[in-house]
């Protein structure tokens, strides 16, 4: 796939961008064997190839959640400026 000078002033526009004409020579080339590259990427047979979503295995480190303030509701309250049962009472912000 050939990116021509045009495209890039095109994506430049939309993304705000203001090139000078050596900026633009650059990036099309840049762009172009980006491209290139992708192009080569799509040739390749993967079809034998598992999907997966890491390159290496991860193991999930959390620990698991474990109430530790159950009967002590009372104490946690003591010092809110208001309160509701076993809540703490904040003022509205969205009306």
């Amino acid at each position: 796939m050939k990116i021509t000078p045009e495209e890039v002033r095109r994506v430049a526009l939309l993304a705000r961008l203001r090139l000078t004409p050596e900026e633009e020579e650059r990036l099309t080339s840049q762009l172009d064997k980006i491209l290139q590259y992708v192009d080569t990427l799509n040739q390749v047979d993967a079809s034998q190839i598992e999907p997966f979503t890491h390159a290496v295995a991860i193991v999930n480190a959390f620990r698991d959640d474990q109430v530790t303030n159950r009967d002590r509701a009372a104490d946690l309250l003591a010092n809110a400026p208001e309160k509701d049962r076993t809540f703490f009472k904040v003022p509205k912000i969205i009306e």
